[in-house]
């Protein structure tokens, strides 16, 4: 592979690389403090768990949901309101929630899938109805949780007695053993390609490629390891992208989301419900809203009828620049995650250096435009229409 193959393949990453390095100088290194680094997944769970969903969306025809930051706005006002003012417990409220967003879902996906109504004013229409929705069930104020198994369950931190203390060794040790674990997966994972005569990269590029994701993972568990701990809300954001990671790359079902965003008329010919696909990726994305909502109550507290206002546009712009194709039909979890990660930066590195908030909308339309273009144009480059 030669040098332009490599910067066109990881052009994101390297793009993340640098932002963040300009970021941690332009910061006077306080991007890097440990509980800066905690909280830049923390304060972007929702764009990391709603752009998985957001990827099968965009997958089947560069189309996106709208309604995503008011579903999320709807699901956490009925939490709060059930853990205030009624006798449901936390685990009672989280069944209620996730049902009503498996109906949301359903309600959009059925209108979508099945009576053909464009994504964009479906979605629409939603934004507006969950959005007033939400606000009617908070009565326009901003309610509280004090529910503790609730704040609990998504945003305390794991700590082990007897080894945590002033550092939280903990974390490390984590790191540690999941970066000895991918060091060992890959080198089953070649054994097995190598026993069938499967084509490979060569060892080098596979083995340093991994060196440096374990050196990545290894420098943010230390930095855990100074704060807080691992915060359970990491453990839930893994949970949605190894799940959404397994279903668009190894099941055959994922590889539908492709087909129809590859060539519709064709994936119908094939014998494959297209109806079906439309309908469980909107599902699937008001599910993960609803979940986004949960994550969000509980990391700040309270809910109001502003809460997930713009989310959705934080969301579609991470797999935008993430590399999902404006046209559908390409992207890839570990892709939006980076895009993901990618925007977080960009907006902790702007709060920090205390940029004024207009020009940080400027900043994060500058790159998505850039991000987009840059789709654009490889599309045309490699011919596709």
């Amino acid at each position: 592979m030669n040098a332009s193959a490599i910067v066109k393949k990881y052009t994101m990453m390297i793009a993340l690389v640098v932002v963040f390095i300009f970021f941690a100088i332009l910061t006077g290194g306080r991007l890097l403090y440990a509980q800066n680094i905690s909280n830049l997944l923390l304060q972007n769970a929702y764009v990391l768990v709603m752009a998985c969903g957001m990827l099968l969306c965009i997958l089947t025809g560069g189309n996106v949901d709208l309604s995503v930051g008011a579903t999320l706005c709807l699901v956490a006002a009925l939490a709060a309101q059930l853990l205030s003012k009624t006798a449901l417990g936390a685990f009672a409220t989280i069944g209620i929630c996730m049902a009503v967003s498996f109906g949301i879902g359903a309600w959009q996906g059925f209108w979508i899938g099945h009576m053909h109504i464009p994504p964009f004013i479906a979605t629409l229409a939603g934004m507006f109805l969950f959005r007033g929705l939400g606000r009617v069930l908070l009565a326009s104020k901003t309610v509280s949780i004090a529910n503790k198994t609730f704040l609990d369950i998504f945003s305390s931190y794991i700590t082990v007695p007897g080894v945590d203390n002033t550092i939280y060794w903990s974390a490390l040790i984590v790191g540690i053993a999941v970066a000895l674990a991918l060091i060992l997966l890959t080198f089953v994972s070649r054994s097995k390609k190598a026993r069938k005569g499967y084509e490979m990269k060569s060892a080098i590029a596979e083995y340093t490629q991994i060196a440096v994701i374990d050196l990545l993972i290894i420098a943010y568990t230390w930095q855990l390891a100074h704060y807080k701990g691992i915060p359970v809300m990491l453990l839930w954001i893994l949970l949605v992208v190894l799940l959404y990671a397994f279903i668009t790359s190894k099941t055959a079902f994922g590889r539908y989301f492709y087909a129809v965003g590859g060539n519709e008329k064709a994936t119908k010919l094939s014998g494959i419900d297209t109806k079906k696909v439309y309908f469980w990726a909107y599902c699937s994305m008001s599910i993960l809203a609803g979940f986004s909502g949960l994550l969000v109550a509980s990391r700040i507290g309270s809910v109001s009828g502003d809460t997930g206002l713009t989310y959705e546009l934080d969301t579609i712009g991470a797999c935008f620049i993430g590399g999902a194709s404006a046209y559908g039909g390409s992207g890839t979890v570990s892709g939006i995650i980076v895009g993901a990660i990618l925007l977080g930066v960009i907006n902790q590195g702007m709060s920090i250096f205390g940029l004024d908030n207009n020009w940080q909308y400027v900043v994060k339309g500058t790159v998505l435009l850039i991000a987009v273009i840059f789709d654009v144009v490889s599309n045309h480059k490699t011919g596709k229409a």
